[in-house]
């Protein structure tokens, strides 16, 4: 982790000419204010203003001063910028302050601190490791995004068959370079889907690198003439892109999840963090799947969970127990999609989580047998409940929702509603080319 005094180090070693300061909006987009190096003093010591009213979910008009306060720890080199030739850029992600000094409470990076500050209080702190996936398309002639693919892989595939290889290979080279450890990429199961896994760490810095991971995912595809999307469901008929994320809670260096004296291996504090994930995942899914095309993956068929369930020993469940013990333990949620801000879901579900725990929430029965092969009259009578099926009933159960809300803090929780609900409204009043094709020649 770097220090003020390394940052003033490193920018005349690489002959640092401009910062981007880094911020993430209520929705989890990439924001910044480009400084030159002269100003980098001032920028430290916390006394660089912006406009809030500009940025979605952030302030009104009159309320609209701010101030930037990078945190050192994430200074980070742009290597595509250093190798233009036209001086290197580097970047520090920032929380936002009000002018008095406090915390501002619509900023995702301080509401993430305010969940793990709750978790440091009964003694843990959350490690978590993401599987984010995207696709990359071709671009049209003018530059535009397109759905086109020349890639026929599948999962595992390699080149020829794999014609994303190498831009993913270029992206896996910038993450290292911008200190990621990279433990896997490959090509997924639908055409032209990709996944590069890297390590898990603290919530907070996992949160900063599926970030930064988002965009030089993008960055990369441009300087390929591709373009990565994370939206969830792109194409009709294959599976869509997920980011499975990997959960666990610590005593010290002690795994609090492992307990070698119980069947499973499994700790109470597990337990009852399932139990608690159970219990208000359907009051988190606008915040982890937050996109009306979000559920478009949420069906049957193609991989995505559907049912509120959880195991050890299969895929199709909400929540998996990867079967790797000791220190490794933990649990994964598969329902949050990328296009989710990760400030947001990992608040979020740590917070279901950590309610199961102070209220001791039992889990249901483990399900250890293909729920997408059971009948509905069986998953009733096993007390299997779904997700909601569209972002217009995930925002209901939303509101029904007062540990969520408290999480999301009044500010993010009636913003984030608001911009929500105008979204549902905006795609419900559209006329959409399938009930053209349904409906225009025949009534």
């Amino acid at each position: 982790m770097y220090n003020k005094e390394d940052i003033y180090r490193l920018v005349e070693q690489h002959g640092i000419k401009f910062i981007r300061l880094q911020f993430a909006d209520i929705f989890g987009a990439t924001k910044n204010v480009a400084i030159p190096v002269e100003q980098l003093e001032k920028a430290i010591e916390g006394d660089m203003m912006f406009d809030g009213s500009s940025i979605e979910g952030f302030a009104r008009i009159e309320e609209s001063d701010m101030y930037l306060c990078p945190d050192p720890g994430t200074f980070a080199l742009f290597p595509w910028k250093a190798k233009e030739g036209t001086g290197a850029t580097a970047r520090l992600i920032c929380d936002v302050y009000n002018p008095d000094g406090t915390p501002f409470a619509g900023c995702p990076r301080n509401i993430l601190k305010n969940a793990i500050a709750e978790a440091k209080k009964m003694g843990f702190s959350m490690n978590a490791g993401p599987e984010a996936e995207f696709f990359l398309f071709l671009r049209d002639e003018n530059g535009r995004a397109t759905t086109k693919t020349h890639d026929c892989g599948g999962y595992f595939d390699l080149m020829p068959v794999d014609l994303g290889e190498t831009a993913r290979r270029d992206m896996v080279l910038t993450l290292q370079e911008m200190g990621f450890e990279i433990e896997a990429s490959h090509h997924e199961v639908a055409p032209s889907q990709h996944e590069i896994a890297f390590q898990y760490a603290n919530a907070l810095t996992t949160a900063d690198n599926i970030a930064t991971f988002k965009l030089v995912v993008r960055t990369i595809a441009l300087n390929h003439n591709l373009h990565a999307t994370f939206m969830p469901k792109p194409v009709f008929g294959i599976n869509g892109s997920g980011m499975h994320t990997h959960q666990s809670l610590f005593k010290g260096n002690e795994n609090a999840f492992y307990d070698d004296s119980t069947p499973t291996q499994l700790s109470e504090t597990a337990m009852y963090y399932i139990g608690g994930l159970i219990k208000h995942v359907r009051g988190f899914t606008a915040i982890t799947n937050p996109l009306v095309n979000s559920y478009k993956r949420l069906v049957p068929g193609y991989e995505a969970p559907v049912y509120i369930a959880w195991s050890e020993r299969n895929r199709s469940p909400l929540i998996r127990v990867p079967a790797r013990r000791g220190s490794g333990t933990r649990v994964e949620i598969r329902n949050p999609d990328p296009s989710c801000n990760p400030y947001l879901a990992l608040a979020v579900t740590l917070k279901a989580g950590l309610d199961g725990i102070k209220n001791k929430i039992e889990p249901p029965l483990p399900i250890n047998e293909n729920i997408y092969e059971m009948t509905q009259q069986k998953r009733e009578a096993m007390g299997i409940g779904t997700l909601p099926l569209t972002l217009n009933e995930s925002l209901l159960e939303l509101e029904k929702s007062e540990l969520i809300k408290e999480a999301l803090g009044d500010h993010v929780y009636n913003r984030y509603l608001h911009a929500k609900r105008k979204e549902w409204e905006r795609y419900r009043i559209q006329v959409h080319r399938w009930e053209l094709g349904e409906y225009l020649a025949s009534y």
